[in-house]
């Protein structure tokens, strides 16, 4: 049975852990390695090797040169920590569906569906999950843990953000980045899900809020989710159209050729911005366009991370 069926015999998007397994496990039986791994411990200092202390760690080299016994100290933990941001604004619920299937996802069904996914490695590795969920406020917050109980809860979130539809909700990106930032004290894996659309704010400003995300040594993930045919291409037909921001309200009717180049000249202006700041701080950027199938979005990355692991 495929994803598509599985998808239609549970009745839609009413269980992610399912659609989840089904991708990952697609993904393992393929590749057979997780492309997750612990952060390496990292050197800190040496310390005097005390009597009954177990021999794992001492530094025979500088035993050698020395002729006394040190063991190493480290920083970090070796265990993943993962955090998943979703941005669950009133943009991320375009377009409108009446029923969402793996073919046809907007893009908050995606960022959903790819979270889920990410969990199911994370649940395999017994590594700890958290998730934060935002808009025009800081509507989810659940520190990282590994617990089945903990797993369930996040599951249940992200389904209620496919099936809940906001109206009018505006984004506040670089605003709640800043404080999911400071909420994260250990060094995480984090994954932004975002189609990074902010009104009335400074580029600047929201650059700024993705570098705050590698504070604390955090590796970043952003998925830029958007429907890249209306989003990008601006491909709508040339008849008089009144185009609406769903999360302002703000309304203008043109012909869509009319605008359609300097549009798509601005836009990929301001992706081509973004991705030079993502390169910059080593903030590894994902474009996730929705028109494209799903699971070889998520595959692909998965198979890219892991040669670069």
């Amino acid at each position: 049975m495929n994803l598509q069926e599985e998808i239609n015999k549970s009745g839609g998007f009413t269980n992610l852990d399912l659609l989840a397994r089904q991708v990952v496990e697609g993904y393992i039986s393929g590749i057979h390695k997780s492309p997750f791994h612990g952060f390496s411990a990292e050197f800190a200092e040496h310390k005097i090797y005390n009597d009954g202390e177990s021999t794992k760690h001492i530094d025979w080299k500088l035993f050698a040169r020395t002729n006394k016994l040190y063991t190493k100290r480290y920083e970090e933990e070796t265990n993943l920590r993962c955090h998943l941001i979703v941005d669950n604004s009133a943009s991320m619920h375009y377009p409108k569906l009446s029923k969402q299937s793996i073919g046809s996802l907007n893009k908050i069904g995606f960022s959903a569906l790819a979270s889920a996914c990410i969990m199911q490695m994370m649940k395999r590795q017994r590594d700890a999950v958290g998730l934060s969920v935002y808009s025009d406020e800081f509507e989810f917050y659940a520190p990282e843990k590994g617990s089945e109980r903990h797993h369930y809860m996040l599951l249940n979130t992200l389904s209620h953000l496919i099936t809940n539809k906001p109206t009018g909700k505006a984004t506040d990106t670089y605003k709640y980045l800043h404080q999911i930032a400071e909420k994260l004290k250990k060094r995480s894996l984090v994954f932004l899900f975002s189609d990074m659309f902010q009104a009335d704010v400074e580029e600047g400003e929201l650059f700024e809020a993705l570098r705050h995300l590698k504070y604390n040594k955090h590796e970043v993930v952003l998925f830029h989710v958007m429907d890249a045919e209306r989003e990008l291409n601006f491909d709508f037909d040339n008849v008089p159209k009144r185009f609406t921001d769903v999360e302002t309200g703000a309304q203008v009717d043109l012909y869509s050729e009319n605008i359609r180049e300097n549009y798509r000249q601005e836009v990929e202006k301001y992706i081509e911005a973004m991705k030079l700041e993502c390169a910059r701080y080593k903030i590894n950027y994902v474009q996730a366009d929705i028109n494209r199938n799903f699971e070889k979005i998520i595959t692909s990355y998965l198979v890219e991370r892991q040669k670069l692991g």
